[in-house]
């Protein structure tokens, strides 16, 4: 490979990245790997404790499929054993322990998700309970015997944890040590992962140093901020979009995002030239462009990645349709009711469909008029309401729910 073609691969593969270390090394990597017709070992370790894969999976997910266009094949490592232990990572304390059955269970969802991304006929998946279940303790402790407790305790969640006078449990030290020995047993030429897995990358690429091996190559990538623009993307906080929602829920919520993320997902989330995208903020800084109309354009290009471009823009239809023009959603749950019934307790209705937990919760959104019966405020909690055949509820310019009398000829 000529150096201006190595650059070029390595400023492609550079795209988002926060940390390369180092980049002279990945050149040389690149060299080996194409002077003897071999794919690199490119590595992506995940521990499978929740089912769902949303956009925040997918920033390093992305750049495996970077190496997979550059003809490398690609080592998706399923953490079965390491999930059941749990990784301190970025946390105040330690992760419950799963059982196997569990992880599992994860793990296969993860499979079916990933190649909505990733090419798999150059996707090998693994699982590290293949070689770390049968270590034997005389094996365990030359492994821990690689490194040293003043390594660890430079780890800003243990320190943290330290100084609080927090618990941090013995097995939570050796949790580096299993990651790190994955690099190990797969001799890993480049391992990829999110910032808050620095300690855990540096610590792989020191072990490979003391079994004799070549260091890999470490690539960090930004956590991705949920919707709301401020918090990590989680689906416990509500502010995710899940890679196998429907087109027009995903659509609805990219929509939604905060303003200051738009670019950042951007530049991680679409393939979209760096120059383009940047050219695009500035026609946005002087009022060149809408808002809304960039976000649309982030909104089509992720869902048509997911969901193929007719399904984009029939989303975007619909989205126009709701919020724009104000008409109805096209589809949108129905609820039964007794049509021999003429008033009906409207909180108790928003309880029993799950528009809200609980029937205080109820009465709050209908005293802060955010209940709407056939686009008419809902004024009063306490009053019951009558409702008509195909009459249309609705909260916010969200949720819409459609009543339907039961019928007596079935």
């Amino acid at each position: 490979m000529e150096d201006e073609q190595i650059n070029q691969v390595i400023n492609y593969l550079n795209r988002g990245v926060v940390d390369l270390i180092n980049e002279r090394e990945l050149a040389w990597k690149i060299i080996e790997s194409d002077r003897e017709k071999r794919s690199m070992v490119v590595k992506y370790g995940v521990d499978p404790t929740a089912p769902e894969i949303h956009l925040g999976h997918t920033v390093t997910l992305r750049k495996l499929k970077h190496f997979q266009e550059q003809g490398h094949n690609v080592t998706f490592l399923i953490g079965d054993f390491t999930a059941r232990i749990g990784d301190p990572s970025g946390r105040d304390e330690a992760r419950k322990p799963m059982t196997e059955e569990e992880v599992l269970a994860n793990a296969e969802t993860y499979k079916k998700q990933i190649f909505k991304i990733l090419q798999p006929e150059k996707t090998v998946i693994v699982y590290n309970s293949h070689w770390l279940k049968p270590i034997v303790l005389e094996d365990c402790l030359k492994l821990l015997s690689r490194g040293t407790v003043n390594d660890l305790i430079k780890r800003k969640s243990f320190a943290k944890r330290f100084e609080e006078g927090k618990p941090v449990s013995a097995i939570e030290l050796i949790y580096p040590f299993l990651q790190g020995y994955d690099s190990v047993y797969l001799n890993s030429d480049v391992e990829i992962g999110g910032t808050d897995q620095h300690f855990n990358l540096i610590f792989g690429r020191d072990l490979q140093k003391k079994y004799g091996q070549e260091p890999q190559v470490v690539i960090t990538l930004p956590l991705l901020e949920g919707l709301d623009g401020s918090e990590k993307m989680s689906k416990s906080l509500g502010n995710h979009v899940g890679i196998d929602e429907d087109p027009n829920t995903m659509y609805a919520k990219i929509m939604s995002a905060n303003d200051s993320v738009m670019f950042k997902y951007f530049r991680l989330l679409t393939d979209m030239p760096l120059n383009e995208i940047e050219a695009l903020e500035n026609r946005l800084k002087n009022g060149e462009t809408h808002p809304m109309d960039v976000k649309m354009l982030l909104a089509r290009d992720i869902v048509s990645q997911y969901h193929g471009i007719n399904a984009a823009k029939s989303s975007e239809n619909e989205f126009l349709k709701v919020h724009r023009h104000r008409e109805l959603p096209t589809e949108m749950p129905l609820h039964y009711i007794d049509g021999k019934n003429n008033e009906y307790d409207i909180s108790q209705i928003l309880v029993e469909t799950g528009l809200a937990k609980s029937k205080g919760q109820a009465k709050r959104l209908i005293s802060q008029k955010g209940v709407r019966l056939n686009n008419l405020v809902i004024e009063d909690p306490s009053i019951p309401v009558k409702i008509e055949d195909d009459a249309v509820l609705n909260i916010g310019k969200k949720t819409f729910l459609r009543f339907k009398y039961k019928r007596d000829d079935k």
